[in-house]
């Protein structure tokens, strides 16, 4: 940040090096006296050099840590409490360097790095899948065209239906004979007399009845 400009002033030059009273810096930084004691009271880096009777002489460097906390009041805008920040963080060295011009501004905004264009892409040519042939170009079929010359051959004759030989007739079986045996003789032996019991059993019920009435 460069330095604010300064008045002129009518006062006989004086060396760089040499020191400077409070009047004196006043006029260079355009500031009243009253300010730069303020400011004495509130930033406890300002140290100038106090002669008998109170009077203030500044060096080089407490001049230009002057002009540096104006700029960063006056010109930035920084309040008071923003200034002691700033000389706590970054140093007496850093707002001296301010005061010369040879120190950027503390907020100042960094330079924008613009990005260069993406490089176009070109797309990249799709690959033909090797298991397939190329067609030829003009396509022609040949072993179609000897198909259309060549006549048709005849259709096979069909051959005579084969004749099975019918099948035999089964033979009837034979109705087996019915045997009697022991076990059947029984059955029918106690079918008879079950048959008997039952009618005597009738027998009886008719009797009671009538002996009944």
């Amino acid at each position: 940040m460069a330095a604010p400009a300064l008045r002129a002033t009518g006062a006989i030059a004086k060396s760089p090096d040499a020191f400077r009273t409070i009047s004196e810096v006043a006029t260079d930084l355009d500031v009243p006296q009253h300010v730069l004691r303020f400011w004495e009271s509130r930033f406890a880096q300002i140290k100038p050099v106090k002669r008998a009777g109170g009077r203030r002489f500044y060096r080089p460097d407490d001049v230009d840590l002057l002009r540096g906390i104006r700029a960063l009041l006056y010109v930035d805008g920084l309040t008071i409490r923003g200034v002691q920040k700033i000389l706590k963080e970054r140093g007496l060295r850093h707002v001296v360097m301010m005061g010369r011009g040879q120190a950027p501004a503390p907020y100042a905004a960094p330079p924008k790095i613009v990005a260069p264009p993406p490089a176009e892409k070109k797309p990249e040519p799709k690959k033909r899948p090797s298991h397939l042939r190329a067609v030829p170009s003009p396509m022609s079929l040949p072993f179609f065209d000897l198909l259309e010359n060549e006549p048709a051959s005849p259709a096979p004759a069909p051959k005579p239906a084969e004749l099975k030989p019918a099948a035999a007739p089964k033979a009837v079986a034979a109705a087996a004979p019915v045997v009697a045996s022991p076990a059947n003789e029984e059955r029918i032996k106690l079918k008879a007399l079950l048959a008997e019991l039952e009618g005597l059993k009738k027998g009886l019920v008719q009797a009671r009845k009538r002996a009944t009435i």
